[in-house]
């Protein structure tokens, strides 16, 4: 029996959409505003992100925090959560970083084209190390995401033939 999840599909639709905004108007940013480079452009919206979404995060899930937390602590333990917490910090930061760089170097279509892609090689990581099933929906939705890459680099590659 297959199910089909409309919840997870229209969160990952919004998620998105949303990470193509955000490119979309970074790159505009970086442009209109010369003095600016892509870090400090990340530092910059990290800043007002934690202004903005803080107080939403309290209200909707402040209550779980506590609970949350001593079943992680229960589960790891205390030394592992707080290595995992770090590291996973360290990490997202340098992976958000270095976003922000090649955001200043390329147009907002390859960074959201590339992201889509990473996704792909995530999933794919995670069958193969984890040894996680594979579902049918999941494997065509990974084979879009393939072929719509494919694509993208044949248009950009009879564009620049064109031009030249």
């Amino acid at each position: 029996e297959v199910t089909f999840n409309f919840g997870g599909l229209w969160g990952a639709m919004i998620s998105n959409v949303g990470f193509v905004f955000r490119n979309i108007y970074s790159k505009k940013s970086l442009q209109k505003f010369k003095e600016i480079d892509g870090l400090n452009l990340y530092g910059c919206i990290t800043i007002l992100s934690l202004f903005y979404l803080f107080p939403a995060a309290i209200v909707v899930e402040g209550s779980q925090w506590v609970a949350g937390y001593q079943k992680a602590i229960a589960t790891i333990g205390n030394s592992t959560f707080y290595i995992w917490v770090i590291v996973s910090g360290i990490f997202y930061h340098l992976y958000n970083q270095t976003s922000y760089q090649a955001l200043d170097e390329i147009s907002p279509l390859t960074f959201s084209v590339g992201n889509t892609m990473k996704r792909v090689v995530v999933i794919v990581a995670t069958v193969l190390v984890f040894r996680n099933p594979v579902k049918p929906l999941n494997a065509l939705g990974s084979a879009i995401a393939i072929l719509g890459t494919f694509l993208y680099s044949q248009a950009t590659e009879k564009s620049k033939a064109k031009a030249s």
